[in-house]
């Protein structure tokens, strides 16, 4: 028998919506019940929420956004709210629908390598679901063990293999969306290449949760790669890691993933869980992978390790067996949170770069960090110019949350200067809407607010994330009500 919510408030609008969602305890009102709900993991800004419902199926996420459509609420989509640019935080005293009740592993077909997940799916999940058939599902976002293949989509998450396998949109096949409406749509899904018309999936992809929400998820799996091998490779400049980087891209190689970590974030990954032992007088280290054919590994290790030796490498050396390896790729994923262990509070950036400009852009980092007084770690997935600096700060000292936005926002204006972007796998969200504008000028950022506006017409899905404070009148006058 459904169990239909009962509620005691005076708020006709929840007292409604607690009517549309079945199963106990699948609506949140009360303000000590919402507060872990007023940010995800951008956690320098804070707004609560309405109220917080979890449906368990697309029909009732359906019937949630028709109720809120139709009596002009705000609403937003969550999933895990491991989130890094604010695009979960309810601005706007939104209706959070919270998707991690639907959280099913529909369907695995081996024959034609796709698999059907509900939004709420674990990323990690899915592989330790299907590894023992010899296949995985490759994006892997450092937060893989908590984050859902819903928030994947949204924000067009990466990950450290992300060089050689891409992000997540390029291992999405088919989507069911809700539109902002309550329509229900499906996109795709049978996985035949180049389908007519236009690139519906490649739009919704990274769409942040502004075009619509995301209820079922076709993904293309892969199979076991034949062999792989890690090389971890210690600098005592960081100019050499990165020249390192480039000529082993440049020699023909594609590793599957080729991470660098810097003096400062080195310090924080050996104070937090996973410490391996990475010297304390390093500046720099790489964390190499490649695989693919067994016959052709040891062949790319031995050049790898050729153009560590190039570069005055202090010491270059190959996993012994997967326990290792699994220890090396351990330190390397706590990364951002092990920030934790040695400053009280830090802001994580994600930006793009060229790689043959990595060690200017290092260099003018280093400089924005000594300009602000305040310490830049830098983790990258550096194979592919995607770059994470870390402002570590202590937002209990008055200003210095500020002087930390401003030096997130000038490392990302670097990186914008040399050709780059201001995200490579995180989103905009609300942290980096406003340097929008280092990347897209008024004309290009208003040719996607109206495509927005094609499907979220009354504004009133995610409003205020991704482009920049709104100047055209019949944008404020839309922001203005989707506040009220």
């Amino acid at each position: 028998m459904m169990v239909r919510n009962k509620v005691k408030t005076n708020d006709i609008h929840i007292i409604n919506l607690a009517k549309l969602v079945s199963g106990p305890n699948a609506i949140l009102y009360k303000e000590e019940d919402l507060l872990a709900y007023d940010c995800d993991g951008f956690t320098i800004e804070r707004h609560l929420p309405r109220a917080v419902v979890f449906p368990k199926n697309t029909e009732e996420v359906s019937e949630i956004v028709k109720y809120c459509a139709a009596n002009n609420l705000p609403f937003l989509a969550r999933g895990a709210g491991t989130g890094l640019s604010g695009g979960a935080i309810p601005l706007n005293n939104e209706v959070i629908i919270s998707l991690v009740r639907m959280k099913r592993l529909l369907e695995v077909d081996l024959e034609n390598r796709r698999a059907v997940v509900e939004p709420g799916f674990v990323n990690l999940k899915l592989t330790n679901s299907i590894s023992d058939k010899g296949y995985y599902y490759a994006p892997d976002p450092s937060s893989q063990y908590a984050c859902t293949i819903g928030g994947n989509v949204a924000e067009n998450a990466g990950g450290a293999h992300c060089l050689k396998y891409g992000v997540t949109t390029n291992h999405i096949l088919g989507l069911e969306v809700v539109l902002p409406n309550g329509e229900i749509i499906e996109i795709g899904g049978n996985g035949i290449p180049d389908t007519p018309g236009y690139d519906l999936l490649g739009l919704l992809t990274g769409s942040e949760g502004t075009l619509g929400i995301v209820t079922k998820i076709t993904v293309r799996i892969l199979k076991n790669p034949e062999a792989k091998q890690t090389v971890l490779a210690y600098f005592d400049k960081i100019e050499d890691g990165s020249q390192a980087v480039s000529d082993i891209i440049s020699s023909g190689i594609v590793p599957a993933a080729l991470e660098m970590m810097d003096k400062t974030a080195i310090e924080g990954v050996e104070a937090a869980a996973f410490p391996v032992g990475h010297p304390k007088d390093i500046e720099a280290v790489l964390l190499i992978e490649v695989d693919g054919i067994a016959a052709g590994i040891d062949g790319q290790i031995e050049l790898i390790l050729d153009v560590c030796r190039k570069y005055n490498v202090r010491e270059v050396k190959a996993a012994r067996d997967e326990a290792e390896r699994g220890r090396w790729w351990a330190n390397r994923k706590t990364g951002f949170g092990a920030m934790g262990a040695i400053s009280p509070d830090y802001l994580v950036q994600d930006g793009v770069i060229p790689r043959s400009r990595l060690p200017e852009v290092l260099t003018r980092i280093n400089k924005i960090s000594e300009e602000s007084g305040l310490r830049i770690a830098n983790i990258f997935h550096a194979g592919d110019g995607n770059l994470h600096p870390l402002v570590l700060f202590d937002s209990r000292i008055p200003g210095e949350t500020e002087k930390a936005i401003q030096a997130g926002s000038a490392c990302l204006k670097v990186c914008a200067d040399v050709g780059g972007s201001i995200t490579g796998e995180h989103g905009v969200g609300i942290e980096k809407k406003e340097e929008m504008r280092f990347v897209f000028k008024d004309e290009e950022i208003k040719a996607q607010t109206d495509i927005r506006d094609v499907f979220n017409p009354d504004y009133l899905l995610n409003a205020g994330k991704l482009f920049p404070t709104p100047g055209r009148c019949a944008e404020v006058k839309r922001e203005m009500a989707s506040k009220r």
